[in-house]
């Protein structure tokens, strides 16, 4: 069963419909959240908290940080620390599990694959392992369009063929193909993996945003340039075979994205089955657009330095994003470039 807080009253979703909540009904589940002091994490942990589920994030801080958690408590570990993970899921008695710890610096995961199957592989078995052993069989994971590689078809469908091109994205349809094989296991686990296309924006309320120094996301590093954090901003290839001869992207508001984890947690609570689906809205901005749009919304110019391509850039990544739509019903908020990055530029800008 999925729930969640509407105006201030629990509800609960049974076989699709929501009823509310009254007298000893109104226990909410529990959700495990890995990563949840991270970017993306410590949205879903805002909007959990504000549904009214009970959070526990773990965290071991590497990229994260505590001030970005809004909801629930902390534990501060590993998962590479086994021991510690039974005992907070003694505890704890998580009913789902949503799993955002991971590497995600591509040119990194060149130079350190070590690292980044450890990490995002082998800790995310561990995971899995201490899951099974306390009975919890519901679990999003964090993916990302990066399994697919440099598609042929676009808008790029669920159903495209894994291929990615670099450790950070073999590292993501590795864990895909695990999830895939312990749900046909007949251990009555399920999941839903969502991937990522590009996510940008801060939370509208201005509570949390994006907060790595070094930042390579377009976006970001654009909003940070005109702020002034950075002397020039870089546009890595200028000849692809597109309108205006820079790579395009899907950018999806990173509130819409955790809204999508929150209606995927509903659905696999309620008695979903295991699917894969994309995040994004299905259309695309060249670079050029976003770096002018940036001028635009900041009101500041900045130099734009033209550079060689980087390996592996597609020329175009779109998402195919009706299945979302169909299998979780969502409905995005904050389809708008303009105030994607007015969002980003507000939360860089807070307390100047």
């Amino acid at each position: 069963m999925g729930a969640c807080r509407v105006a201030g009253i629990r509800w609960r979703k049974i076989n699709g419909v929501y009823g509310e909540i009254t007298g000893e009904e109104m226990e909410m589940p529990k959700i495990f959240v890995t990563g949840g002091a991270g970017y993306i994490g410590s949205h879903v942990v805002k909007l959990l908290g504000e549904r009214g589920y009970e959070v526990l994030t773990y965290d071991n801080l590497s990229t994260g940080h505590e001030w970005a958690i809004l909801y629930g408590n902390l534990v501060k570990a590993d998962l590479g620390d086994k021991e510690t993970l039974r005992k907070v899921f003694e505890e704890f008695k998580p009913d789902a599990v949503i799993h955002f710890a991971a590497y995600i610096v591509v040119p990194e995961s060149v130079k350190e694959p070590l690292k980044y199957y450890r990490n995002n592989v082998i800790n995310t078995i561990n995971l899995l392992e201490v899951m099974r052993e306390f009975g919890v069989k519901s679990f999003i994971f964090s993916s990302s369009a990066a399994v697919y590689g440099i598609p042929k078809e676009i808008p790029v469908p669920e159903t495209a063929p894994l291929n990615p091109i670099n450790p950070y994205g073999e590292t993501k349809a590795t864990v895909e193909r695990i999830l895939r094989d312990l749900s046909n296991s007949g251990t009555d686990f399920h999941y839903v993996s969502l991937r990522y296309f590009n996510v940008a924006g801060a939370d509208p309320e201005g509570k949390i945003g994006f907060a790595y120094p070094d930042p390579t996301h377009l976006i970001i590093r654009a909003v940070k340039t005109a702020k002034g954090e950075f002397e020039r901003l870089e546009i890595y290839g200028t000849d692809y075979s597109t309108p205006d001869g820079t790579c395009i992207r899907d950018y999806i508001h990173v509130t819409d994205l955790a809204e999508a984890h929150i209606l995927a947690l509903e659905y696999l609570l309620d008695g979903g089955e295991s699917e894969i689906l994309n995040c994004g809205y299905g259309h695309g901005y060249s670079v050029r657009e976003v770096v002018e749009t940036v001028k635009k919304v900041t009101g500041k110019d900045f130099p734009v330095v033209e550079a060689p391509r980087r390996p592996g850039d597609p020329p175009v990544l779109v998402a195919k994003a009706d299945k979302i739509k169909r299998v979780l019903g969502w409905r995005p908020r904050y389809d708008d470039l303009e105030f994607i990055i007015k969002t980003a530029w507000d939360w860089e800008c807070r307390g100047l």
